[in-house]
């Protein structure tokens, strides 16, 4: 997903419902990115923040126990989505808002309904048994 995103040193990647903070660490740890992940579940919160705190990321790597609807996303240059083609729906006002022009928006799994996608790249995690297959939507602001 990053580097589908096309993501550099020195961007901010969002990540909304970072889950554990995979994606945010790896974007500050192997990109050079500032990372921000907005996350609803504490336990996966405290996880994420052990996981950067270990690695000594805190100045590049954040996660925030908030609602995705009450974080500003202005700074993004690249904000990821794993959630479902309704929440997409959902978010998509928030995100044509806020969004600078040229921001990147990936999906995985789910499209972003109206919009039409620069990039889409299908990959199956077990090649050998043929699934789970993703499918991952690039979109440009």
């Amino acid at each position: 997903m990053l580097i589908l995103a096309e993501l550099k040193p020195g961007e901010t990647l969002y990540d909304l419902g970072s889950g554990d903070g995979r994606a945010v660490i790896m974007a500050a740890k192997d990109f050079g990115a500032k990372s921000v992940g907005v996350e609803l579940r504490e336990d996966l919160v405290k996880r994420a923040l052990g996981n950067i705190h270990e690695l000594g990321l805190e100045t590049k790597a954040q996660i925030f126990q908030n609602d995705i609807f009450k974080v500003n996303l202005s700074p993004a240059d690249v904000v990821f989505l794993y959630l479902t083609t309704s929440a997409n729906e959902k978010v998509k006002p928030k995100l044509e808002t806020e969004l600078k022009p040229g921001a990147r928006i990936v999906s995985h799994d789910y499209e972003v309904l109206g919009w039409k996608p620069s990039k889409i790249d299908n990959f199956c995690e077990n090649p050998r048994l043929g699934y789970p297959s993703h499918t991952l939507y690039v979109y440009k602001r």
